[in-house]
């Protein structure tokens, strides 16, 4: 007798892209409305999976981390906002530092506390960040590399993120933090919302092609 070939369809591997709920006083969040489109999505043979982080300094990681448990993703880019930035922010490194400007959503003001009690002072991304600069702005996106994530939720859960990768379980995930600038009814300067998911999308798609990062001469790109 011979063996029919299989007809199962095997599940495309996962990218989890995170953003996070409105705070300080919007309506709206850029980095969730961003992700919330992309949710289930297909780039590259990988399913988009959208989930959205609370902007709350300790249960912002308790989410993150059971969002990798639960999806087990090959790549892993979280969204945050960044009001007064007018490019697609693609950030450089966390810092162990919690040192609030204002609250949380739960009224929480952490000043000049540690993420994690004698972690390093800070990890650097494992995004490949110049490929995927130069693929934006090849495509016309307005983007830049940040060197710093601030010292709010955003930058909390990059460093968190970047904690758990750094395990080995997880040493074969990459992550990372990229800001996105304020909607056009939060203020100036802004983003429409379908620039924003197009800069995402072209991301996520860098991010799975390049393994390892571009180098340029100090003045080409930055």
């Amino acid at each position: 007798m011979v063996a029919r070939p299989s007809t199962a369809v095997r599940s495309p591997l996962s990218v989890l892209v995170t953003g996070f709920d409105p705070f300080g006083g919007s309506a709206v969040n850029p980095s969730w409305d961003a992700v919330h489109a992309l949710d289930g999505r297909e780039i590259h043979g990988h399913r988009i999976i959208g989930g959205e982080i609370p902007t709350v300094f300790g249960a912002s990681l308790l989410r993150l981390e059971a969002l990798l448990e639960e999806h087990q993703p090959r790549l892993v880019i979280l969204t945050g906002q960044a009001g007064g930035r007018g490019a697609i922010s693609l950030e450089r490194v966390a810092i162990n530092v919690n040192d609030a400007r204002i609250p949380d959503n739960i009224g929480a003001k952490p000043i000049d506390l540690p993420i994690v009690p004698d972690g390093p002072a800070a990890y650097f991304t494992k995004l490949p960040i110049k490929a995927m600069l130069q693929a934006l702005l090849d495509a016309g996106v307005r983007a830049e590399v940040s060197q710093t994530a601030g010292t709010f939720v955003c930058n909390q859960t990059f460093y968190g993120l970047m904690h758990l990768l750094a395990k080995p379980r997880w040493q074969d995930v990459r992550g990372g933090l990229i800001h996105v600038p304020w909607l056009p009814e939060q203020g100036q300067p802004s983003m429409r919302l379908d620039e924003l998911v197009r800069g995402l999308e072209l991301a996520i798609g860098c991010a799975l092609d390049t393994h390892q990062d571009i180098r340029k001469e100090a003045g080409a790109i930055s």
